[in-house]
């Protein structure tokens, strides 16, 4: 039984790793649940306290992904149709993930065409436009960063005591 908690621990916090640049995984609930599966095996002794803090944790970098995109775009001038644009031009890059180099780069591309199509279509003027668009850019880097770091640190811990 230790084996397969193990086991599933680091797959979690691999599949965590993977989610925090995907999107449409959410990384870090995954890279929790890699926390909480060693805690229960004999390799790591994590207290509840470690996994209750590393929780709320995973749920609000988790909620501020929602977040920080919007209120970056929001704060570059952006509207709601920047903001919806920035949105749908996310569900457009999940769709080219399965395509290779071309859907990896997508990730990064399709929001911000999005949030810029989204403003030109709301009447912006161009510039407006293209700085609503690079808040949304940035606000979709934010949130990217604090999943990948919070995805890293889980599996500082994992590696830790595994090897320990």
């Amino acid at each position: 039984m230790n084996t397969v908690l193990i086991i599933g621990a680091i797959i979690l916090i691999l599949i965590g790793i993977v989610g925090s640049v995907v999107p449409g995984l959410a990384g870090p609930p995954f890279s929790w649940a890699g926390l909480l599966l060693l805690g229960l095996s004999t390799a790591a002794d994590y207290s509840l306290t470690f996994l209750i803090i590393t929780a709320v944790v995973a749920v609000i970098i988790t909620i501020m992904d929602y977040v920080v995109p919007s209120l970056s775009t929001k704060k570059h001038g952006g509207s709601k149709a920047g903001v919806w644009g920035c949105n749908i031009g996310l569900i457009i890059s999940i769709v080219g993930l399965p395509f290779g180099p071309q859907g990896i780069i997508g990730v990064i591309f399709w929001p911000f065409v999005g949030a810029l199509v989204g403003e030109l279509l709301g009447g912006k003027k161009s510039r407006e436009a293209l700085r609503a668009a690079w808040g949304a850019f940035v606000g979709f880097l934010c949130g990217t960063g604090l999943k990948l770091a919070y995805a890293l640190v889980c599996a500082f811990f994992v590696v830790k005591d595994l090897i320990s």
